[in-house]
């Protein structure tokens, strides 16, 4: 514990970040498929693991600097090297939109955050507006699955229709009935996408 602890003692998640290194991160990593939706989501860290939850949770309620950091390697590390997007720079990464009023209130999008450090590293493109909600939705935590899709369901819309051409990389911070990411896929498939992979920083 350092000297400034006892001054201003960290928060639990924050604590448990503090000493994690990107590569200690990274080894984390549990690719897997989640088929809760159509396509099937890929999802990268396990939120079981602590260092995982905590990084969600500090960059999803604290904007904290080294849970992007940490979140963002794991993005970099999985798009680099993905058979299924190759090593081009042909495809658009499109982080799922907050609703205005929680945006407000934390003042970022830590999904759009983690996606523009991993772009920047990766010199590929995102777009932030090109979903954008048609309406404040519930908090979904403690909704359960049926819920869940009801609540999600025509929550976002494509702000312009889609090119056909391009790849889209949809990106949320958690999975869990997935119908936060098939409301976004919904979307972007009605604005004319032809080609769209789900993922997840956490299942």
């Amino acid at each position: 514990m350092r000297w400034l602890d006892f001054l201003f003692p960290p928060r639990v998640d924050e604590f448990a970040l503090r000493d994690v290194s990107p590569d200690d991160f990274l080894s984390r990593m549990r690719v897997r498929l989640v088929q809760e939706t159509q396509p099937e989501t890929i999802g990268l860290l396990p939120f079981t693991a602590s260092s995982v939850r905590a990084a969600i949770h500090e960059a999803k309620y604290r904007g904290n600097e080294h849970a992007f950091e940490l979140l963002s390697a794991a993005l970099v590390e999985y798009l680099r090297d993905a058979d299924d997007v190759g090593r081009s720079t042909s495809y658009i990464v499109v982080p799922v939109p907050l609703g205005e009023k929680r945006r407000k209130e934390r003042g970022f999008n830590q999904v759009e955050e983690i996606a523009n450090r991993a772009a920047k590293l990766l010199g590929c493109t995102t777009d932030a507006a090109l979903l954008e909600r048609t309406r404040e939705t519930a908090s979904q935590v403690s909704l359960p699955r049926r819920a869940r899709l009801e609540n999600m369901r025509g929550a976002f819309r494509a702000a312009r229709p889609a090119d056909p051409s391009h790849t889209y990389i949809v990106i949320d911070d958690v999975i869990t009935t997935g119908a936060t990411l098939q409301a976004a896929i919904d979307a972007l498939r009605a604005a004319g996408a032809a080609h769209i992979i789900p993922l997840a920083l956490a299942h």
